[in-house]
């Protein structure tokens, strides 16, 4: 078989066609799975194809099928409230998940709502990470275009968008039980950002967790964060300087845990012993903390993956036969910062 310079810009489906002695409309359809093509043939077009390097053109491809092989996702806020390190996990997670030949496109609900020229035609889907009610406009637009769409990360009150979701409520409830069982009673709470919906779920789940248990947590220990490291370090300090300093402190999220353990290092605190620290999320760093954080670990692997999938099919099939809503229940991941109170009585 003739070989050809794998970096000859040359290299084309009519190459391939020449090749394999077949139309190039058959080497189109074979490189594109089409059962038309006879199985016997796809695998030689295939076989042709490896050998000499010959990589899809995408934007041709697009005219052929009509698709951008372009997926939308978009965040309520790139600037405010979205961690880096919450923004890095998802569009990994998403853009491993994709099948090959596809990008992903990273936008906010704010900036396409302000008109900022992000047209959802480009798109062959939608991945919307809902992070609040004020995304809700936007959302009901995108149904209206009727392009493929999934909501993911907050629970959404409608019955006719796929919505896969994280049950903030449970996970603070469980971080406060957990707390508690550890003999645990005088606790403060640094929230994350107040127009976030994970932020308000996760404060009633530990809320409903102290009444349960007859615990009154005093005004002055409920601090208001926003999701950044900076604020953790910063109410962490008014929380130690306040006199009556609490024997463990509740982070809405990994990155104000992390803020909140380094203000006790600077302080002379020692965690656990001085003063337990629990997260959530359970962000790739947590375990290596000093300490290891004890957390809340997020199940987004599993709600991205539902949602990829979901979208996918919808995209690849053109329809959709149901609906899927699911909360997915977050989990208590014990490390080493919060301190077995009851072991000293």
């Amino acid at each position: 078989m003739k070989q050809i310079d794998k970096n000859e810009n040359a290299v084309t489906i009519r190459t391939i066609a020449k090749m394999a002695n077949v139309s190039h409309t058959t080497v189109s359809r074979a490189l594109n799975g089409s059962a038309l093509v006879k199985p016997a043939t796809r695998e030689k077009i295939a076989e042709i194809a490896r050998q000499i390097g010959y990589v899809p053109n995408i934007s041709a491809k697009s005219l052929v099928t009509n698709r951008s092989y372009m997926i939308g996702i978009f965040f309520t806020n790139l600037d405010t409230g979205t961690s880096a390190s919450f923004l890095t996990e998802v569009i990994e997670q998403a853009q491993g998940l994709l099948p090959k030949g596809y990008s992903l496109s990273i936008n906010s609900v704010d900036n396409a709502m302000d008109g900022q020229g992000i047209s959802v035609s480009n798109f062959d889907g939608v991945i919307v990470i809902s992070q609040s009610e004020s995304d809700d406009e936007f959302i009901e637009y995108l149904h209206k275009t009727g392009i493929p769409l999934v909501v993911l990360n907050r629970v959404i009150e409608r019955t006719d968008i796929n919505n896969y979701a994280i049950g903030d409520e449970l996970g603070g409830k469980i971080a406060t039980e957990y707390a508690i069982r550890m003999g645990h009673r005088k606790f403060a709470l640094i929230k994350g950002l107040s127009t976030f919906e994970s932020s308000k779920q996760r404060t009633i789940g530990v809320k409903e967790a102290m009444s349960a248990h007859h615990i009154q947590i005093a005004p002055d220990m409920v601090k208001q964060g926003d999701y950044k490291s900076k604020s953790g370090n910063v109410l962490m300090r008014q929380i130690l300087s306040s006199g009556s300093v609490p024997t463990c402190v509740i982070c809405e999220n990994d990155d104000m845990a992390l803020g909140a353990l380094n203000a006790c290092i600077e302080l002379g605190y020692q965690v656990p012993r001085d003063i337990s620290i629990i997260g959530f999320d359970d962000m790739a760093y947590s375990k290596y903390l000093v300490p290891p954080l004890t957390t809340v670990r997020k199940p987004t692997p599993t709600i991205i993956s539902m949602g990829v999938s979901q979208l996918m099919a919808i995209v690849e099939n053109g329809q959709q036969d149901d609906i899927e809503q699911k909360v997915v229940d977050p989990e208590i991941i014990v490390r080493s910062s919060v301190l077995n109170v009851t072991a000293d009585k």
